[in-house]
C-alpha cells in the first residue's frame, strides 16, 4: 500500500492506494478539486462538507451523462466519435472503482464531520 498526499478543496488528504496506483489517484483527487473549486465560486457560503457533496454530485451527474451517451451509441448501433480529448476515468472501470471508494470515503468523513459537530 503507499500513502498518497492529495489536495481536495484547499485541504491536504493522506490516503493509502495499491501501489503503482499513485499517479492515478492524484488525477483524480484534481478532478475532485476542480469540482469543489467550480462549487464554491458558485456558492460561497457552503460548509466543506457541502461542498465536497456539490462536487461529488457534479461527477455523478459527469458520469451518468457519459453513461447515457455511451447506452444511445450501444442501442443506435452508432459508431462512436473518435475522442476529441484524453480519456476520461468514466472510460476507465478501475478508475470508476477508484471514484466509488473516494466518493465513499467523502460521504464518510461528511458524516464524521456532522457528528463532531452535533457533539461540539
Amino acid at each position: 500500500m503507499a500513502e498518497v498526499k492529495i489536495m481536495v478543496g484547499g485541504r491536504q488528504y493522506a490516503v493509502y492506494c495499491r501501489d503503482g496506483e499513485e499517479a492515478r489517484l492524484e488525477q483524480l483527487a484534481g478532478m475532485m478539486s476542480d469540482r469543489v473549486e467550480q462549487v464554491s465560486k458558485g456558492n460561497a457560503g457552503l460548509t466543506e462538507v457541502r461542498q465536497l457533496l456539490f462536487a461529488g454530485l457534479l461527477l455523478a451527474d459527469s458520469l451518468s451523462e457519459k453513461t447515457a451517451e455511451a447506452e444511445k451509441a450501444v442501442a443506435t448501433k452508432a459508431p462512436s466519435p473518435a475522442p476529441a480529448a484524453p480519456a476520461t476515468p468514466t472510460d476507465d472501470p478501475a478508475a470508476l472503482d477508484a471514484l466509488e471508494k473516494l466518493a465513499e470515503r467523502i460521504e464518510a468523513l461528511g458524516d464524521s464531520l456532522a457528528a463532531q459537530r452535533a457533539n461540539a
